[in-house]
């Protein structure tokens, strides 16, 4: 049962193979057993393939089957269409284009086969590149608030600086009135005279300004702080929005990138196996001299072209035959004059028919 299924598998003619040896049913069942086991993992491969790109299980599988499927049938067809010739340079002439969509088809199917391999690997370039694209998403984000964060920090500063000024001179005018109080500068008279009172009451104006200018600036710098509070929390609020779309950066296309930042000779190693299994039933056909099977094949067919020819020859001799006695037969009948007074006879009805439609139409067009 097993082998009649990998027999189906090769493509080959059952009829035929039925009637061959036991070893060449054997070469076949090989044949089409490599060639299920190489739909099986393609199967495996899209299914794998297809999970990164749908995240759904029963979608992968699904798809996975279709697609082992066609390459099941892409393969026995390959196999199945290559013919025994008994000439090398003729068989390989036709099975080069065979080979080359062997080769494709090795190359799409151990390409997710080699991403499953080296997940682990992959999983560490991946993050890797993570980490940098979200380094460069902060930046990018941070140079459209920047510039107004700065902006209103220097505007904080400026205000700081006007009430560091302020509060400089108040304190010079306390230290001079002091000074005028203790006789240490000014009048250097010891007590509280007029010039004391004066500079006190510079004093005490100034310190008035600055209290109002601390009220004032505080506010400001207050509202200033909120401006910048919200910035920074409408700048968190787009880091986070746009973080997903970073973390869910490992689709098809971002593994097989990550795959190719690997070292490649592992990952051509696995693709040689692959090519390897593809072609080996190709090769398998060519290399294997020609058997029974292909013989009667050969048999079977030339029987059906020569039959095809015979029939074709035949209709054209028929044809050709039947072209000569219908020569034949007009010849003989050009000479006859029963036949010619017949026909000067109609033809003279028709010719008045023609004279008196004639003369009627132009009465009435008169």
């Amino acid at each position: 049962m097993l082998k009649r299924f990998f027999i189906i598998c090769s493509g080959s003619d059952t009829d035929i193979l039925n009637s061959c040896s036991v070893g060449e049913q054997n070469k076949y069942a090989g044949i089409g057993a490599t060639v299920f086991f190489t739909a099986v993992m393609a199967f495996i491969a899209s299914s794998y393939a297809l999970y990164t790109v749908f995240d759904n299980l029963y979608t992968a599988i699904f798809f996975g089957i279709i697609w082992g499927l066609l390459i099941f049938n892409l393969d026995r067809y390959i196999v199945s269409t290559i013919k025994k010739t008994g000439n090398i340079i003729d068989e390989i002439i036709q099975a080069s284009p065979r080979i080359i969509l062997a080769i494709i088809i090795a190359i799409v199917i151990s390409k997710p086969l080699e991403l499953k391999i080296f997940e682990k690997e992959i999983n560490q370039v991946l993050l890797e590149q993570k980490n940098e694209l979200t380094l460069a998403n902060q930046n990018q984000i941070a140079e459209q608030f920047s510039p107004n964060i700065a902006s209103l920090q220097n505007d904080i500063t400026n205000l700081q600086q006007q009430i560091d000024t302020k509060e400089a001179e108040v304190n010079a005018l306390y230290d001079t009135y002091i000074a005028e109080a203790e006789g240490t500068a000014g009048t250097k008279l010891l007590g509280k005279g007029p010039v004391y009172k004066e500079k006190r009451d510079k004093h005490d104006a100034l310190l008035a300004e600055l209290q109002q200018l601390k009220a004032e600036n505080k506010a400001k710098i207050t509202n200033i702080e909120n401006e910048i509070t919200t910035l920074k929390g409408a700048y968190e609020t787009q880091v986070a929005s746009t973080q997903p779309i970073i973390s869910n950066f490992d689709g098809l296309m971002a593994r097989v990138n990550a795959l190719g930042e690997l070292p490649w000779l592992p990952s051509f190693f696995i693709f040689l196996l692959f090519l390897a299994i593809e072609t080996s039933p190709i090769f398998a056909k060519l290399l294997s001299p020609k058997g029974a099977y292909d013989f009667k094949l050969e048999d079977q067919e030339t029987a059906i072209k020569t039959t095809v020819l015979q029939n074709k020859n035949q209709r054209e001799t028929l044809l050709k035959t039947d072209s000569a006695i219908n020569d034949r037969i007009y010849t003989d009948l050009e000479n006859e004059e029963e036949l010619y007074t017949y026909k000067r006879k109609k033809a003279r009805e028709l010719m008045q028919l023609q004279a008196d439609a004639f003369i009627k139409h132009q009465k009435n067009a008169l």
